[in-house]
């Protein structure tokens, strides 16, 4: 028989504590997990009596652990953890067939989306969950499987795979070239002409998102005091083509994620090839190291690699031609 200081102890009111621990409230951790407070009250102290301390001081108007309280949440919040992360393991394996990935919004609304059909076709009985989000994603994060990424080969982990490098093109609505060509807009046959146009840009002030800013493809271009008619600012990569696209202006676009657009003439590049500039980063797939290499995340990363050789045809000469990234 194992002495009082050695009987393991019930983990009934685990998680009763860990919620109370967490919100320092026995009300929140009530509605929390769905329960009554005197329930959340009765395991607390079922669960002191098995210790023979107490967890909590429990005040008029708040909460508080104790010496012992403090000692066992540093315990029991990383233990709950790493069950939690299991038990959705195992959900995830035992439910359908399904492939999680992270991306930014921007490419996946211009580069994955209007692809994702061929690949349900051709598995139609894979689920895709797409996080669509500009911040990084976890890369211990055990509910996803993959990244998409937009960034420099030094910030990269090992094994992220290169899908294309960046080709940054101002692009147009072939409405906007068909008014200044009649005269009916100011021209837009050469970089000074921007002058006359509104400029769309991407709304980041972040040091890295000067690479892909109108001032650098300007200062490129011999133009590095040039004022456009006007400013148009926006959040997101993909609201600049939509404004491109309905003509309020010409936008510097990223050439792989607006390709498929200028292929079918609903984008023009006024200043043709020699208008495009390399941009100093690429774009990544990442798989997580915590992902299992299953048959359905295997297919949808050979998909992925057939449309970044087919993007790499698209661009032509160029970063295009070799290793995406090679180059930073």
């Amino acid at each position: 028989m194992n002495p009082p200081n050695r009987r393991p102890l019930s983990l009934d009111g685990l998680r009763a504590f860990e919620a109370v621990a967490r919100r320092l409230s026995f009300s929140a951790a009530a509605d929390e997990l769905h329960l009554t407070q005197s329930a959340i009250s009765r395991q607390i102290k079922a669960l002191e009596a098995e210790l023979g301390a107490s967890l909590f001081n429990r005040g008029t108007r708040k909460v508080e652990l104790t010496g012992a309280g403090v000692l066992l949440r540093q315990a029991v919040l990383p233990a709950l953890d790493g069950i939690d992360r299991s038990v959705r393991q195992i959900r995830v394996a035992q439910a359908r067939r399904a492939v999680s990935l992270s991306t930014f919004a921007s490419f996946a609304t211009l580069w994955l989306m209007p692809r994702l059909a061929g690949f349900q076709q051709q598995h139609p009985d894979i689920d895709i969950r797409i996080s669509a989000t500009d911040v990084l994603a976890d890369m211990d994060d055990p509910e996803l499987d993959l990244a998409l990424r937009y960034d420099y080969a030094a910030n990269l982990p090992p094994g992220a795979e290169p899908l294309f490098d960046e080709l940054l093109t101002p692009v147009a609505s072939p409405w906007l070239l068909q008014q200044a060509a009649s005269g009916q807009a100011p021209p837009l046959a050469r970089a000074a002409d921007l002058a006359g146009h509104a400029l769309l840009e991407e709304d980041d002030h972040r040091p890295s998102a000067a690479t892909l800013s109108w001032r650098r493809w300007l200062r490129h271009m011999d133009q590095p005091g040039l004022e456009p008619r006007r400013w148009i600012y926006l959040n997101y990569t993909h609201q600049q083509v939509q404004g491109a696209l309905a003509g309020q202006g010409v936008a510097l676009a990223r050439m792989a994620l607006v390709h498929d657009q200028i292929a079918r003439g609903e984008l023009v590049e006024p200043f043709g090839a020699a208008g495009r500039l390399p941009g100093p980063a690429a774009y990544w797939l990442i798989a997580l190291p915590g992902a299992r290499l299953r048959p359905e995340l295997r297919a949808f990363i050979a998909w992925v690699q057939g449309e970044a050789a087919i993007t790499r045809a698209a661009l032509g000469p160029g970063p295009a031609d070799h290793a995406p990234g090679a180059s930073h």
